[in-house]
């Protein structure tokens, strides 16, 4: 016969989480509508900041390009990898598709005989490269859960700084683009060298005047705002990811604790209807043989 007594702690048990993931839902599901909305107002912003730099550029002959380093184009021997992840677990498989998609990279850019660095954001993928051989240039943790402009700024520089010293020859950026609530995708952005799309439009345009000079502007002004945009948008991509698989994740969790609740109550009540039934059963017997 099932023991009564621990069905009903597991019941109890099981309800005490059903408490903890409905209420982390709610906080995931509040979070996700502001994370939502900052990341949709940034990216007519960071839409409009490739568009200036797509312009500067064509207003300038590719012979005057060659001194800005961040568009400076050289044989690929080392890659960097910015991996964008979480802070805290309990978001479904977010993380894992992640680092899949990390581990691949790598292991393609190893059979192409590249030297690959990394630079993690967030505690889970800190620890998840902590035990595999591979330069760690810098970790960046414990972000705010909706990321600013300061953390981006500082991502940024560390990735510029790396391609500018030639310590690397390209940046990727590894994170998570927002759909909807239901999906994200991974996403490898060739972040340094700074590509620029071809301008296909053939119509001329208005003259355009940059102060002092389009050189001078692309590089103390638009190369760090497309760097630092660039990431940003990335981190508020992941940001709103991260927190729509995490409400998700304990959603699917609070149903499967009501059905498994479901289950053991079943259990229960069919265990204590078979003690019932074997306590009549004994009673029966014993008049039974006190009548004989």
């Amino acid at each position: 016969m099932a023991n009564l007594k621990a069905i009903r702690n597991r019941i109890k048990s099981v309800q005490s989480t059903q408490k903890i993931t409905k209420a982390m839902r709610l906080v995931a599901a509040a979070k996700v509508r502001r994370a939502q909305m900052k990341m949709m107002a940034a990216r007519p912003f960071t839409q409009a900041v490739i568009n200036m730099l797509r312009g500067a550029v064509a207003e300038v002959a590719p012979i005057d390009l060659q001194g800005l380093a961040m568009l400076e184009r050289r044989p690929i021997k080392a890659v960097a990898l910015v991996v964008i992840s979480s802070d805290r677990g309990l978001c479904g498989g977010y993380n894992t598709t992640i680092f899949r998609e990390v581990i691949a990279r790598i292991a393609q850019l190893k059979s192409e005989g590249k030297e690959v660095k990394l630079i993690t954001v967030g505690l889970k993928a800190a620890g998840f490269f902590k035990s595999i051989k591979i330069e760690k240039v810098k970790t960046y943790t414990l972000l705010p859960a909706i990321p600013t402009l300061e953390e981006a700024r500082l991502i940024a520089g560390q990735a510029s700084e790396l391609y500018v010293s030639g310590a690397v020859d390209a940046v990727e950026v590894i994170g998570t683009d927002f759909i909807n609530m239901l999906k994200s995708k991974v996403i490898n952005t060739k972040f340094l060298p700074v590509e620029i799309a071809p301008n296909e439009n053939t119509m001329p345009t208005a003259e355009k005047l940059f102060e002092p000079s389009v050189l001078e502007v692309m590089e103390a002004e638009l190369l760090p705002k497309y760097t630092e945009n660039i990431i940003y948008q990335a981190l508020l991509e992941a940001s709103a990811s991260e927190l729509a698989a995490r409400m998700n994740a304990m959603s699917n969790a609070s149903n499967n604790a009501r059905d498994l609740i479901m289950s053991l109550t079943l259990e229960y009540n069919k265990a204590r209807q078979a003690g019932i039934t074997q306590e009549l059963l004994e009673i029966v017997g014993g008049a039974e043989a006190l009548k004989g």
